[in-house]
Parts: structure tokens; sequence; C-alpha cells
């Protein structure tokens, strides 16, 4: 029989995820899945999982597991403290967890976001081919709950032989490499110029949606309205306050205001474990 993983603190944003829902958005559906989809994979790897087997997505605060069968855990991405019964554990490392005893993963020490891996994936029910929660469409199993029980699959392959693995570590400052584009051509030099040599910061305001900034107002030439139109991973769009938003993997696929420039995908990782205050710089690539 398959494990079951009863949520005893849900904590502060806790959900699954998975490699996401792409190839949808002409359905108005985000791609979502892990915004950290590097350390996801690694963990996975740990316990010879599919890379993009489903894990469980903490967000700052951590969460409080207990299995009711024997299962093997990696925990990765933002570093964390991790407990088996109060005793402490491996981070970034398979770790064996008895029936009926307590994972305590922890507060990120650093970084925003931890990875909660299982031998044999979380097996919550597919939807439009993946496991996914999307915080903004609905789509997949909802956000979780204290209480709550989170499926487990029955593993491959065994786990392999542990071993040392790199986990990038947090950004103390968060580079950001941008194409500038498609709409560019709404803002003055000056706020080109500022775009590329301003330092911004994190805002406290982020979510899986996107990533606010807190910084030097880009100043736009044109003020006419923009028809809706379609938005893609990494977007640097320009609300009325001037302020960047880049779109995270819960972005909407549709949007009525300028994007300036758009993000290269494997920086994203980065931004996704940046804390608020994290100083932000984009580079023009």
């Amino acid at each position: 029989m398959t494990a079951k993983l009863t949520a005893v603190r849900a904590g502060a944003l806790t959900t699954v995820q998975d490699a996401g829902r792409p190839g949808h958005a002409h359905l108005g559906v985000p791609r979502s899945g892990a915004l950290d989809a590097p350390a996801m994979r690694l963990a996975n790897r740990l316990l010879g999982n599919d890379p993009d087997a489903a894990v469980l997505e903490t967000t700052l605060t951590g969460c409080t597991l207990r299995p009711d069968r024997g299962i093997t855990v990696a925990v990765g991405g933002a570093p964390c403290p991790v407990t088996v019964d109060g005793r402490p554990a491996a981070w970034g490392a398979p770790v064996r967890v008895p029936a009926g005893a307590v994972l305590d993963v922890g507060a990120a020490v650093t970084g925003v976001r931890s990875y909660v891996a299982v031998a044999g994936g979380i097996t919550a029910e597919p939807v439009l081919g993946s496991r996914s929660t999307d915080l903004l469409s609905g789509l997949g199993p909802l956000p979780l709950r204290d209480g709550d029980l989170v499926p487990v699959g029955t593993p491959a392959r065994p786990v392999p032989p542990s071993a040392a693995a790199p986990w990038p570590g947090p950004p103390g400052e968060l580079v950001l490499p941008v194409r500038l584009g498609p709409r560019a051509d709404w803002f003055s030099p000056a706020a080109l110029h500022t775009l590329t040599s301003a330092v911004y910061r994190v805002s406290p305001h982020s979510n899986r949606i996107g990533l606010r900034t807190e910084g030097p107002p880009l100043e736009r030439t044109s003020t006419g309205e923009l028809p809706s139109e379609g938005m893609v991973l990494g977007a640097v769009q320009v609300p009325p306050d001037g302020r960047p938003v880049i779109f995270l993997h819960d972005h909407p696929t549709t949007g009525g205001y300028p994007v300036v420039a758009v993000v290269a995908e494997p920086a994203l990782a980065a931004a996704a474990q940046a804390p608020a205050g994290t100083p932000v710089r984009f580079t023009a690539g």
C-alpha cells in the first residue's frame, strides 16, 4: 500500500508542484510548476524519482508532516533546519522517516522556498497533465491546510546511495539578464537607462504570480491604453506606478500594461529564492 502524509503544520504557503502545465496559454492557463525547478529536480534525483515528480514547495516557514508508513524524503532549495521526532536530520540529502514520526521542515534560514521530495513522488490528482497547484487559475490541489492528507506514490526504484550534491545558495544580489521589448518603445531613453543601471529591491508583496520590485519608476512616453496581449514567463511588466514586475510561473496569460523587457528563463530560479529586500539589477543581454 502507498503512504499518506498528514499535514500537522501546513506553513505559510505549501503547495504541490511539478514541471507545470506548459502549452495551455491559449486556454488562459498559466504554466505554474516549481519556481525553483533545479532545486526540485535535484531533490528528486537524490531519491531516484523522475526529475519532475511532484514535490511540496514551502514558503518561508516550512511545514510539518507525519507519514502513516515509513518514507524517505529529501529537503532542498532554501536551507532550513530539518528534524525527525525532534532529532536533527540532514538537509539536502535522503532522510528516512518512520511511520508515525514527525518530519519538521523548519523556516528558511536563507532564501524563500524549500522543496520536500518523497521517494515515489506526491500523487495528487493531475489536471491538464500536471499535479501543480496554480494560485491564479485555481487548478490543481489547494494549498496545504492543517490536517490535509497528501498521497505518496510507490517508489519506482531504490533510493540511490547518498552522495554530496551541489546546492546553489540563495542570491545576495539578484542579477536578471533581460532582452528589451516588446514595448520598450513606450518608455523614454532615460527610463531604459534607469532599468539597466539602477538598483531595485525585491518587494515583500511578491508571490508566485510575480516578483514585485521597489525602486525608481520608469517613465512612459506613451500614455495611451494598451489592448490586452499575451504574456510570457519572465515578462517585465510596468504597471502605472512605474515599478517593474517580473512575471513568475503563476502569471496571467494576458495583460494590459506594457512589457518593457523579458528576463531569460534560467535566471528565474534565483528570483524564486530572493527574499524581500534583496537588491535587484537588470542587465541588458
